[in-house]
């Protein structure tokens, strides 16, 4: 196999989509193009997720890796088929990554030859949709990443690779979903790693049914129960 042709798609400096191209360009997988949505939806989870994250480094900014590496920035204002594909269709690719967007479907999903990839920041199928960490504690789910097909669904396509992260007792909800951010990363590029030595039909696999809904993000009141729950050190599945 050879190293795949890609496009990487995110939300405008998404610190989530910021630290998976930082992850698979230190493997050297470079991306054709990146395609940023700038948008007032960008603009609210940008700040979502930089509160969630807050105290932590983040990895450099999109525009100074695509610089640095040579990679071409386009600007869309949404994440659809009729922003995004006049700016693919030439291309030969064999994947499309997602680095921290909306929820996209049609014609971008079946574009690429080997499909589109996702890395989420929660354990499929138990944890779909938004704020994975807090529902995670909420619910008694073990924390963790998953690298994913991307289909019509809501994170419900075919799993690459699935991890757990290590919840220790005195962390916190910030440190959760940090963690879970960086290893969204380190999956992606394992995954590329992977889908360089041609063993991606071994690996993928159904997901499954979940006992858990498609979680929407987490109100306050879900908040300050993680926050007490990580205080009380209730949490069922510390490692320590």
């Amino acid at each position: 196999m050879a190293k795949p042709r890609f496009v990487f798609l995110l939300l405008k400096e998404h610190p989530y989509g910021r630290e998976m191209l930082h992850q698979i360009l230190s493997a050297g997988y470079s991306p054709e193009m990146i395609i940023e949505e700038d948008s007032p939806v960008a603009d609210e989870e940008r700040e979502k997720f930089l509160k969630r994250i807050e105290g932590n480094e983040i990895a450099p900014t999109i525009d100074r890796l695509s610089i640095v590496n040579g990679i071409p920035l386009v600007t869309v204002p949404i994440h659809n088929s009729s922003e995004v594909m006049p700016h693919i269709q030439g291309m030969d690719l064999d994947l499309i990554v997602f680095g921290g967007t909306r929820i996209i479907r049609g014609e971008i999903l079946d574009f690429p030859k080997d499909g589109v990839v996702n890395s989420h920041p929660g354990l499929l199928p138990e944890c779909r949709g938004s704020a994975s960490p807090a529902w995670s504690v909420y619910h008694d789910i073990r924390v963790g990443s998953t690298c994913h097909f991307c289909d019509n669904g809501i994170d419900t396509g075919e799993i690459l690779l699935r991890r757990e992260f290590p919840v220790k007792r005195g962390m916190t909800y910030e440190d959760l979903c940090y963690g879970t951010l960086v290893l969204s990363g380190v999956l992606m590029k394992e995954a590329l790693i992977a889908y360089d030595k041609g063993e991606w039909t071994e690996m993928r696999r159904p997901q499954g049914a979940s006992d858990f809904p498609t979680f929407r993000n987490a109100p306050e009141e879900v908040l300050e129960v993680v926050r007490e729950r990580l205080s009380k050190q209730d949490y069922v599945h510390y490692v320590d």
